[in-house]
Parts: C-alpha cells; sequence; structure tokens
C-alpha cells in the first residue's frame, strides 16, 4: 500500500503558523509564492485571513 501524501504545518517554513509554508511542501513549491497567492486572495475576495486561522487549528504541525 502507497503512503498517502499529508499536509501538515511546517516548521521550518513559517512566518506565522506555518500553514503557507506547510501548504508550501505538500504542493512542492516555493513558500514566497504560496504567500503572496494567500494574501492576493485576502484581498481579493476578503475571507483569506478567516481560512488561514481555520487552517492554523485544522492542520497539524509536522511532527
Amino acid at each position: 500500500m502507497a503512503d498517502k501524501k499529508r499536509i501538515y504545518r511546517s516548521k521550518k517554513e513559517r512566518v506565522i503558523a506555518g500553514v503557507c509554508g506547510g501548504i508550501a511542501e505538500y504542493l512542492d513549491a516555493d513558500p514566497t509564492i504560496i504567500r503572496l497567492l494567500w494574501v492576493l486572495g485576502t484581498l481579493i475576495w476578503g475571507a483569506g485571513f478567516l481560512f488561514y486561522l481555520l487552517a492554523w487549528i485544522i492542520i497539524p504541525e509536522k511532527k
């Protein structure tokens, strides 16, 4: 059985809570790009801050 890829909050690519860093690690992308997209989404749609808080609560920290 293949190991399932899971998303975790990053411990090393962390600015606030490691949410964007963890998403970047999961997607194998640059964390800065993910952070910029998150800020852009927040400015355009306005719900990004709420989604960040929810992700902070829901996504477990990497051990």
